[in-house]
Order: C-alpha cells, then sequence, then structure tokens
C-alpha cells in the first residue's frame, strides 16, 4: 500500500487496491461485528449478503470509486434501529480494526475514518 499525499492523483480506493479489496475488508468487518455480542442483534434478520454488497459499494464511492451507489440513504438504511453512539463508535473500531488486517496504512485509515465520521448523525438514533 502506497502513503495517501496531498499531491497524489489516485483515489483512496485505488490506494487500498480498488473494489477487490473493500470487498475483502468487508468480509473481514462483518465477521468481526457478527461475533460481537454489543452488535450481532442489529444484524438478526439482514441479508447479509445483500448488506455486503451494498456496503462494498458504498464505501468503494465514498472513497473516490466511479460505480454509483444506489442503496438507501444512511439516514433511511438505520432509523427505527436505535443504534447508539456507544455501537457507532464500536462499529468504527471493527472497521479501523479490519483496515489494518488487510494491511492498509494508518494515515489512510485516519482519512477513511474522517469520510465516514460524518455519517454518525444519520445513524445514531438511540
Amino acid at each position: 500500500m502506497t502513503d495517501a499525499s496531498p499531491e497524489s492523483t489516485t483515489t483512496i480506493l485505488e490506494q487500498i487496491g480498488g473494489e477487490a479489496a473493500v470487498e475483502a475488508v468487508v468480509e473481514i468487518f462483518y465477521g468481526k461485528v457478527l461475533g460481537d455480542d454489543q452488535l450481532a442483534d442489529y444484524f438478526i434478520e439482514s441479508d447479509m449478503d445483500q448488506l455486503k454488497k451494498h456496503q462494498a459499494r458504498f464505501v468503494a464511492q465514498a472513497l473516490g470509486g466511479t460505480r454509483p451507489y444506489s442503496g438507501r440513504s444512511m439516514q433511511k438504511a438505520h432509523e427505527g434501529r436505535g443504534i447508539t453512539g456507544a455501537d457507532f463508535d464500536r462499529v468504527v473500531e471493527h472497521l479501523a480494526a479490519s483496515l489494518v488486517e488487510a494491511g492498509v496504512d494508518g494515515d489512510t485509515i485516519g482519512v477513511i475514518a474522517g469520510a465516514l465520521a460524518p455519517l454518525k448523525g444519520d445513524i445514531v438514533t438511540g
């Protein structure tokens, strides 16, 4: 993996290895989330294959991908679920750990976290 630099013309998505890398991170991520007693119940009735596809497409687009994300907004997808700030933070911890496990460097993880952090207000409802 290469370090992100202000002069770089490559997207974060390209720097971490493209859509295939995002799909691998999503697999690692959901393994951690579903294994977490604090979070697993949120996914009991979820179609995990579909959710993983949407998540990978969403993350790829957020990191500079060109394939459009056509799923629901983060607010619509999470409304009524009662997600707490602590739950959101726990998910972010699992995402960071998944990125580390996939070999993404710390600076890039920081950029990714910065890109996704503003979603907290749309996701946390409990």
